[in-house]
């Protein structure tokens, strides 16, 4: 039942979500493509989190990065599927103030994560190609450290001023969130208050990492490229290269993009029809967790071959419990 608006000295302390309200007749099928895409983002970041703790000589900085944006992606999906199921399935689209603003820091804390994680990535393939001979002066343990408490502060500090301007918002209107998880500006929309304090915000938000990571990122993948089509002899080897840089440039692109589509459609009053932002707003999120493990893992050569022993390794381990003599007495 949903709540009446509350007077100007009343703010709301619950919200409800508004999921896809136009495919009610369809909410299972939603429900079941969500949960498989789930399955898909667990299992393949899993398995490669589990090879690269495996294999030894994947111990290096630009696998730690891929091992950390595996987990990142596994966290962020996992931080509002599981609600998205039960609002698809058993209509539980209720959800505290406290409880927003919570999913709400973790959502976009992991998500402004992921992106400086790409930088680092981009960075850290730069000089690996650029500056060959520098590369264990300049990406040693200490600047490792220092960049991933870089990543950590620049996400947290920024996202929490976010969400607590989010909190100090009085909420008397409608209480329906028009989307399948705490987004701010769905929230802040909600606000029956002057909202220019939260637009500014997310407007500083885009800036300080779309504006900042795009360019150096783009950056760091035109010289990588123009060094190794330098030094590729072969029309092969070249556009081997260029698919590999093109491929991470278009899904980066994909995840910027939208996002920031997302973000700014309520600052901004861009057009977009609510059921195409909410789509928007859950695919900038699971489709970079769905294709990073074959981006940044399958389409790896050190990373094939270390699954393929890691698979062997499993393999013989099966074959000798099976075929040992206590198997034996087993069967």
């Amino acid at each position: 039942m949903l709540e009446a608006p509350l007077t100007r000295n009343v703010s709301h302390t619950s919200f409800q979500f508004r999921c896809f309200p136009e495919l009610q007749e369809q909410r299972w099928i939603l429900a079941l493509l969500f949960f498989f895409c789930f399955l898909s983002v667990l299992l393949g970041n899993s398995v490669l989190v589990y090879v690269i703790r495996r294999v030894e000589h994947l111990h290096s900085p630009m696998y730690f990065l891929i091992c950390m944006l595996c987990l990142v992606d596994i966290l962020l999906v996992t931080t509002i599927l599981p609600n998205m199921f039960l609002n698809l399935l058993f209509n539980w689209n209720h959800i505290s103030l406290a409880g927003c603003l919570i999913q709400m820091f973790f959502t976009h804390f992991l998500s402004s994560l992921e992106s400086t994680l790409l930088l680092v990535m981009a960075l850290d393939r730069y000089v690996a190609i650029c500056k060959p001979l520098r590369y264990t002066d300049i990406m040693n343990s200490s600047m490792f450290l220092k960049l991933l408490l870089f990543m950590l502060l620049r996400s947290v500090s920024i996202m929490s001023t976010l969400v607590v301007l989010a909190g100090s918002l009085w909420f008397c209107g409608s209480n329906n969130i028009q989307h399948c998880y705490c987004d701010h500006m769905a929230l802040v929309s909600l606000a029956c208050v002057s909202r220019e304090r939260n637009h500014a915000a997310g407007l500083a938000v885009i800036i300080c990492f779309v504006g900042v990571d795009i360019p150096i990122i783009f950056f760091s993948y035109m010289k990588i490229l123009n060094v190794v089509l330098r030094a590729a002899a072969a029309s092969e080897e070249r556009l081997k290269a260029l698919h590999t840089c093109s491929t991470h440039l278009m899904v980066m692109m994909c995840f910027y993009l939208v996002g920031t589509i997302t973000f700014l459609s309520g600052s901004l009053n861009i057009p977009i029809a609510r059921s195409i932002n909410t789509l928007m707003g859950i695919m900038y999120i699971l489709i970079p967790a769905t294709v990073n493990p074959i981006i940044y893992g399958v389409r790896t050569k050190e990373i094939r071959r270390g699954l393929w022993r890691v698979f062997k390794l499993r393999t013989r381990k099966i074959v000798s419990l099976k075929f040992s003599p206590s198997g034996k007495g087993q069967a």
